[in-house]
C-alpha cells in the first residue's frame, strides 16, 4: 500500500463520452487511475491489474495504468469513480475539491464495478 495524493480532471475521452454515461466507452474513459512508473513497480502491478483507492471520503476499485504523474500522486479522470474518493465540500463555489486529496492505493483482486453498479452501490 502506498500513500498518495489523488487528483482528478477532464480527459479527451472522458469529455467525448460524457453524454452517454452508461456506455462501455464512458466506462473505459473514467474507470482507471494513472500511477507513476516507480509507484507502479513498488506495487508490483501488471497491465490489466486493479487498484483500490481509499481516502477519508470513500474508496473505489479502478484499473491501474502507467501515467505521466509525479511519484506519490495518482490521477483518476473526472467521473463517478473519482467522485467516490474526492472531497465533496465546495467551499461555496459549487465545485468539489478535485485536487490534493490524501489517500492510499493498493493492488487488489476486487472487481471494477460498472458505472451502473457503482451508482447502485451508493
Amino acid at each position: 500500500m502506498l500513500e498518495v495524493e489523488v487528483i482528478s480532471g477532464r480527459t479527451l475521452n472522458q469529455g467525448a463520452t460524457v453524454e452517454e454515461k452508461l456506455t462501455e466507452e464512458y466506462f473505459n474513459a473514467v474507470n482507471y487511475a494513472e500511477l507513476n512508473e516507480e509507484d507502479w513497480d513498488t506495487l508490483g502491478l501488471q497491465e490489466g491489474d486493479r487498484v483500490k483507492v481509499k481516502t477519508e471520503f470513500g474508496e473505489v476499485v479502478v484499473f491501474a495504468k502507467k501515467g505521466n504523474v509525479p511519484k506519490g500522486m495518482i490521477f483518476i479522470p473526472m467521473g463517478p469513480y473519482a467522485n467516490m474518493v474526492i472531497d465533496p465540500s465546495t467551499d461555496g463555489t459549487g465545485m468539489p475539491q478535485f485536487k490534493g486529496v490524501k489517500g492510499t492505493v493498493e493492488k487488489t483482486d476486487d472487481k471494477v464495478l460498472s458505472v451502473k453498479e457503482l451508482l447502485e452501490a451508493i
